[in-house]
């Protein structure tokens, strides 16, 4: 029987240390004894989902029952021994598995061409392989724990719950065709919705191709306190998607943040502990596109960027192409095989164009000039972007410089989701 085992949250909700763990463990205690546990949380690019606290909490329940923990890394490259400890703690390392989207997967089953052509409106017929790391499908664990936060999502609308699986755990395949076809269906109609064509191939997914694994959803909301601090406002444990829609509706109610007007200029910080590369530091475009007014511009501070992609192939492709636009990315997948073989790397190009609407200048720690710019970006130096809006001086929100000029700033893209009234119709 399906069920939610633990929910608790609100707004104004603080889960401090101590109630998450009674709250964890009260859950754990319902779903009762285990003799082979895997925790499957995110990796370091999801630090602030608190799951690095909680997969210590469940190795402390667990004890020697837990004998797997998988990083959900998708494409991005493995965790390093300091980036495990400062995320995870004392764990023992021998506990730690490294997947591989290229080598690592199975197809567990197939979606029809007929189900995505009827999500992109005629626009794509190919079929998708679901695709896990053959220690989910074959590893013969009594208990799953998929751990994450649940936010607003450029891919699947709202993040995690099955995303953790099928994207996190994903194959090259399967990541490169959803990530197209979100891609095609758009973005702004997607994004901060919980229900939607392409997490509905998920959940078909999971439904029809996996309902004997015992998998079980740890899934949190983050928000910032009066003091901008970073707090739990939510936690909710299930194998019930009933789970994952209240963590939505409540990741809305905190993450989401809809303006009366559209900005004109926004100024995002890239944490370089966080975010090395523009695959993911273009979240600063993502998840405020909605909220940019006609010629305004995007600033982002990433002090720590040094690459495109963080696989190797893709980052190659993002300097061929660059951020050009759906139409010309479109023309590039038509012409081009190597993009045809990789339509995730083709579906990130248009997720980072502002299609001509807005201008976005990146101001790297190190990247030069030419290199932003022949991906189509603007270029500003750091250290004098740094010396004008300096992150340690800023507020989130609205901050009106000494200069005259009133600019947004977001210190971390990825816990939430801005927009314009006129953007949500």
């Amino acid at each position: 029987m399906r069920m939610i085992y633990y929910q608790r949250g609100s707004e104004n909700s603080v889960i401090d240390s101590q109630s998450l763990e009674e709250g964890l463990f009260s859950a754990l205690d319902k779903i009762g004894k285990k003799k082979k546990v895997l925790v499957v949380p995110p990796d370091q690019t999801r630090i602030h989902s608190r799951a690095g606290e909680i997969t210590a909490l469940l190795y402390k329940y667990y004890k020697n029952d837990l004998k797997d923990i998988l990083p959900a890394l998708g494409t991005h490259t493995p965790m390093t021994n300091n980036q495990i400890g400062e995320m995870f703690g004392d764990i023992p390392r021998d506990l730690f598995r490294v997947h591989d989207w290229r080598k690592d997967v199975v197809t567990v089953g197939t979606v029809s061409g007929d189900m995505v052509s009827q999500i992109t409106n005629g626009a794509l017929d190919y079929s998708w392989p679901a695709q896990l790391n053959k220690i989910v499908l074959n590893g013969g664990h009594d208990l799953i724990l998929s751990v994450g936060q649940v936010v607003p999502h450029e891919v699947m609308g709202m993040a995690n719950y099955n995303k953790n699986l099928f994207v996190g755990t994903g194959g090259h395949e399967g990541i490169n065709k959803s990530h197209f076809i979100a891609g095609v269906y758009g973005m702004e109609n997607l994004m901060g919705k919980a229900d939607n064509p392409v997490r509905g191939m998920l959940n078909y997914a999971a439904g029809n191709f996996i309902p004997h694994l015992p998998v079980i959803y740890i899934l949190t909301v983050i928000g910032y306190d009066d003091s901008g601090k970073l707090v739990i406002r939510g936690l909710f444990i299930g194998d019930d998607i009933q789970a994952f829609y209240k963590a939505s509706e409540l990741s809305l109610k905190v993450n989401f943040t809809v303006f009366d007007k559209p900005l004109r200029k926004v100024v995002v910080y890239l944490d370089p502990v966080e975010y090395k590369s523009t695959w993911l530091g273009n979240k600063s475009i993502y998840r405020t596109r909605m909220a940019m007014d006609d010629g305004g511009e995007i600033i982002v501070l990433a002090p720590g960027l040094k690459e495109f992609g963080e696989d190797k192939e893709i980052d190659r492709l993002v300097r061929k192409y660059g951020y050009i636009g759906t139409p010309a990315v479109l023309e590039a997948v038509r012409k081009n095989e190597e993009l045809r073989q990789n339509l995730g790397a083709a579906a990130h190009l248009i997720h980072g164009s502002s299609e001509g609407r807005f201008s976005v200048t990146y101001c790297p720690g190190h990247l030069s000039r030419e290199q932003i710019e022949s991906v189509k970006f603007r270029y500003h130096s750091l250290v004098d972007a740094l010396k004008k809006y300096d992150p340690h001086k800023m507020k989130d929100g609205f901050n009106m410089m000494p200069d005259g000029e009133e600019v947004f700033y977001i210190s971390n893209p990825s816990l939430g989701l801005w927009s314009s009234k006129a953007r949500l119709g």
